[in-house]
């Protein structure tokens, strides 16, 4: 029944949508006729509701779920309290669990691409949102919200959902980075996300300052729920970190030895040795490991990294008494390539700098054995926070942040980590943490103290302390 209740519907709506976008005068004659055959759709899905759809809830990325990793542990925590998770989304890399697959939009000029991607999904997620088995929540990720949260409400009013959206940002802003504030497609999707983001029935943001500015510039109340991280992100162990660094060691040159190094029977890598005997010991005169993550986008400018990295040579070659550095950035995205030919052309002598691809096992075993974090996220809005900061801090690895407007809401300068505005004073703060390395008497050691004596709240803690009660509440 509910196959067919999604097809009636969708050919329904795609007809009268289609004769509107024509111009065609008969379409306003349909269109009493399809109010009267949606209304007939929604009386027969409210009809045979299933009685335990309450514990039934749909988790919705219309986009890579495995670059969501906040809706993979919405979901995780959901099916931990006894949940039945439908993840709906694109299934893509780093994915926990399972996802239905939405198609990849088409190719074509931009504009062409826009609208023929709008309206396949709008079709596309509206007839899965209506063939799903009854659900008593739908919970989206908003962006992406172009077409999700108006097929997302209309689907959720036919089936008697309750639905709510999780703010991770504004899609607009991310649109503006790439065509400008003033681009008529922003200033769209700006009027749609506004007016249709009312329409849901609960709302959560990733940030008190976002959950004013919903309130305060949107007329929407919203519940701040901050990203925290899962178990798996920890300090990793000795013995861990030697294994993954010679895992590492046979595809990246810098995490092998130095080759004037060797010492018999032992098995060595840029950090660590092991003896014959299987102890595990950090290399004396090892190099300190810096680690970024990125997605390669617009809202990250690595020559900001790359350009106090090269300052930081030139304290060494002036004869500071700084380690040697091996830089790692992980993740994948469109301006990867550039940076690369970037990093190729710099000639560092006491900086490797490599850009590998993790398994999603391997990234939390790296963060956990690094020594320093950099971050260049910049919210296009000014009101998100960085997810991989989080991750670190996890690991309670220490960062060098850059300033936007609500960072203060996870970066306590001078207590986990430090706040920069550009690559000179990056570079400064290198000097300054690695002035001591590998003593963990500084500044870095001090923030790491503070940061395993500072009893950071996990994922499920905050989940079920600020989400649970809200899914109880109108689901049971």
């Amino acid at each position: 029944m509910a196959d067919a209740n999604a097809a009636v519907a969708v050919v329904t709506v795609s007809l009268v949508l289609l004769g509107l976008l024509s111009g065609l005068s008969l379409s306003w004659a349909l269109l009493p006729v399809a109010v009267v055959v949606l209304i007939f759709v929604l009386a027969s899905g409210l009809k045979g509701r299933d009685e335990l759809a309450h514990l039934n809830v749909c988790v919705l990325v219309l986009g890579d779920i495995g670059r969501s990793p906040r809706m993979q542990y919405h979901a995780l925590s959901l099916s931990r309290h006894g949940y039945n998770v439908t993840l709906i989304g694109f299934l893509g890399i780093y994915i926990l669990t399972h996802a239905l697959y939405l198609h990849r939009s088409p190719f074509g000029p931009k504009i062409f691409r826009y609208a023929s991607k709008v309206i396949f999904q709008t079709f596309q997620l509206f007839y899965v949102l209506m063939k799903i088995e009854d659900q008593g929540y739908i919970l989206m990720q908003n962006p992406p919200g172009l077409p999700a949260i108006a097929v997302t409400w209309v689907a959720s009013r036919f089936r008697g959902t309750q639905f709510i959206i999780d703010w991770h940002n504004y899609g607009y802003t991310i649109m503006a980075l790439t065509h400008g504030q003033n681009h008529f497609i922003v200033k769209i999707a700006k009027w749609y996300e506004k007016l249709f983001g009312c329409f849901s029935d609960h709302n959560l943001c990733v940030t008190n300052a976002m959950r004013e500015d919903l309130r305060k510039n949107w007329n929407i109340e919203a519940t701040t729920l901050y990203d925290k991280p899962p178990p798996i992100f920890r300090e990793t162990p000795l013995k861990l970190q030697h294994e993954l660094f010679i895992r590492m060691g046979s595809t990246y040159l810098p995490f092998r030895p130095s080759p004037d190094v060797t010492k018999e029977y032992m098995e060595l890598t840029a950090f660590t040795e092991r003896t014959q005997t299987g102890a595990v010991t950090r290399s004396s005169g090892r190099p300190a490991l810096l680690i970024s993550s990125t997605s390669w986008t617009e809202d990250e400018d690595f020559s900001i990294l790359l350009q106090a990295l090269e300052e930081y040579e030139k304290f060494v070659e002036a004869g500071d008494k700084l380690p040697s550095l091996v830089c790692v950035i992980t993740g994948k995205g469109p301006q990867k390539e550039y940076y690369k030919k970037l990093i190729d052309s710099k000639e560092l002598q006491h900086i490797k700098i490599c850009t590998p691809w993790l398994e999603a096992e391997d990234y939390p075993v790296l963060l956990g054995s690094a020594d320093l974090g950099v971050c260049l996220h910049k919210s296009s809005s000014g009101l998100d926070l960085p997810m991989k900061v989080v991750d670190m801090f996890g690991c309670c690895l220490p960062v060098c942040a850059i300033h936007f407007q609500c960072l203060h809401e996870l970066v306590k300068h001078e207590e986990n980590g430090l706040i920069f505005k550009d690559s000179k004073e990056l570079s400064e703060q290198f000097k300054l943490l690695f002035a001591d390395f590998p003593s963990d008497q500084g500044k870095l050691g001090i923030f790491r103290k503070n940061l395993r004596e500072s009893g950071q709240c996990r994922w499920d803690e905050n989940w079920d302390q600020n989400v649970l009660p809200l899914i109880k509440e109108h689901c049971d």
